[in-house]
């Protein structure tokens, strides 16, 4: 694999704030990471994101020239990790790890689909499971994607990571039964209307617990009612005792 070479510079300094100082001048904060140690550096925004645009990008090796600090020199490196702002695809983040040429990497790749499959062409419907695996292997052996050829592949029937064919010196950990692609049957015209006529009887259905709860709503109201008419009773004004009579004279 082709080394790509990348200027960075050793920061004395980290923190949010000065973070937000580098992007405003078009640098990307970022951490080398080597042994269970750790460097803050930063490198040129658009250098990274060239970088990250191409083909097999994300797999890079990286020769990494340090400037600045103490330890000023030149580390092969592998891009591990590195976030994107949400808001306006900007590059925000870079970590990266030292790798030795002689050392085995751990490293997730894509998988591609090639050829077009029977199923599809019958009617059947392509379901995309696993699009990364996890490799094992030397820097130079890292691959750009994986290929898997579905060409053969019918209704009903499915391709693993087990499937997939590495070169030697490549192992893939990802567990070998999960699923890379299947061709699900197409759905009968019949099925479809029975599943679009399901839909609103679910519906009812659902709202079928609502109307239970009225009964138990004009229930209390009416156990209500003899309250408030009681109180009503007692705040009625007892009428006055009639007067008697005056005696004729």
């Amino acid at each position: 694999m082709e080394k790509i070479a990348l200027t960075a510079k050793v920061r004395e300094k980290a923190g949010k704030g000065v973070a937000r100082g580098l992007r405003r001048n078009q640098m990307v904060p970022a951490i080398l990471y080597s042994h269970g140690k750790s460097m803050p550096i930063s490198m040129g925004n658009k250098d990274v994101t060239k970088i990250l645009n191409t083909e097999g990008g994300e797999h890079a090796l990286i020769n990494l020239k340090l400037e600045g600090g103490k330890e000023g020199a030149e580390k092969l490196a592998l891009i591990k990790d590195y976030q994107i702002d949400p808001r306006n695809g900007a590059l925000i983040h870079v970590d990266l790890m030292e790798i030795a040429m002689n050392e085995k990497v751990k490293i997730p790749v894509t998988v591609h689909l090639t050829g077009s499959s029977i199923g599809v062409k019958e009617g059947g419907i392509l379901q995309h499971g696993v699009r990364e695996v996890e490799i094992e292997c030397l820097p130079t052996q890292i691959p750009e994607h994986l290929e898997i050829n579905i060409s053969a592949l019918k209704v009903n029937e499915s391709v693993h990571v087990r499937d997939i064919k590495v070169a030697e010196g490549v192992r893939i950990l990802t567990d070998g039964d999960a699923t890379i692609a299947t061709i699900q049957p197409p759905i009968s015209d019949a099925k479809l209307e029975a599943m679009l006529t399901a839909a609103p009887a679910a519906a009812t259905e659902a709202g079928e617990p609502e109307l239970v709860k009225k009964p138990k709503k004009e229930g209390e109201a009416v156990a209500a009612a003899p309250a408030t008419e009681a109180k009503g009773k007692e705040a009625a004004p007892k009428e006055a005792p009639k007067k008697e009579a005056a005696p004729k004279k």
